[in-house]
């Protein structure tokens, strides 16, 4: 039985959000965008053409949806998100300016600033418990060696992000720049020069917990997973439905078998492993938000 799985642009969108989740800007003032525009994205249900896009002062984010922006903005997995469903139903491109004092590493708290002034949205953090994966190296040691050279950037240049991402529904495949990428494809997984964080975050968008990165290792990194064919699908329909895509009850009903930890074994060939643990999360909780922003 086949189902169409519209899983491109939540999984693609959240994968988007990964190079801007990793430090923590200092400073009093809260930083905004100098000038920014919004507009709903031109399809709200297909698009399969995700991008993120940050060079010099100029940014451009396309077909993320209000719970991408949330992710992004506050620096959490999508489960970490408590909100409405339409918060993953309904997307938006923005392009904005970064002011002359800031810095693309601000641009999640501009973000922040962006979703507060024009969507209207208050919200609050608790600390929640929960049951999560932690990606560790296996008793055996690790079995892959780190990608040869490093990224492109010039040395002391600001680092410029350009992400992109298309797919089918059945597959997927995500540039994150600088050489990173992953592919999901013909029941496997290939990721090129991808940290740590970044591939812990990317296994969280498949699995029924988030996945958290214990490894402690700093360098980038070339894996290639094969997945069983039995895994494939429900790890794309667990993708969608992280995403907050509607599924119908019988793909829904593809997950009451499946593992909750599919990759399992072509883990502990690269000479990784997942362990079950429980720790306590930030939770952003959205208390109201607008469905479309007002205008400056």
């Amino acid at each position: 039985m086949l189902f169409k799985i519209p899983v491109t642009t939540a999984l693609a969108g959240a994968l988007a959000c990964c190079l801007l989740t990793g430090g923590i800007s200092s400073g009093q003032t809260r930083p905004e965008f100098e000038v920014a525009s919004i507009r709903p994205s031109s399809d709200q249900v297909n698009q399969v053409n995700v991008g993120v896009r940050i060079s010099g002062a100029q940014v451009r984010i396309t077909a993320m949806s209000l719970k991408d922006y949330i992710v992004t903005a506050y620096r959490v997995m999508p489960q970490q998100v408590d909100g409405p469903e339409w918060l993953a139903q309904v997307r938006f491109d923005v392009a904005g300016k970064i002011p002359d004092a800031g810095s693309p590493e601000q641009m999640p708290e501009m973000l922040q600033a962006l979703l507060a002034d024009r969507f209207k949205l208050t919200m609050h953090r608790e600390s929640r418990e929960f049951q999560v994966y932690a990606l560790i190296v296996g008793k055996g040691g690790l079995k892959i060696q780190e990608s040869p050279g490093d990224r492109t950037d010039a040395p002391g240049a600001p680092a410029a992000v350009d992400v992109a991402a298309g797919g089918d529904g059945r597959s997927v495949a995500v540039d994150l720049g600088g050489g990173a990428s992953f592919t999901l494809a013909n029941n496997r997984l290939d990721a090129r020069k991808m940290t740590m964080p970044a591939f812990a975050d990317m296994l969280t968008r498949f699995f029924d917990r988030p996945v958290v990165d214990a490894t402690g290792l700093t360098g980038r990194f070339d894996l290639t997973l094969d997945i069983a064919p039995e895994e494939y699908t429900p790890m794309m329909i667990r993708a969608a439905v992280n995403g907050g895509v509607p599924m119908p009850p019988q793909a829904l009903r593809l997950l009451d078998g499946a593992s909750g930890d599919p990759l399992s074994p072509a883990l502990q060939n690269a000479g990784l492993m997942l362990e079950r643990r429980r720790a306590p999360l930030d939770v952003i909780v959205v208390e109201s938000m607008l469905k479309a922003p007002i205008e400056n």
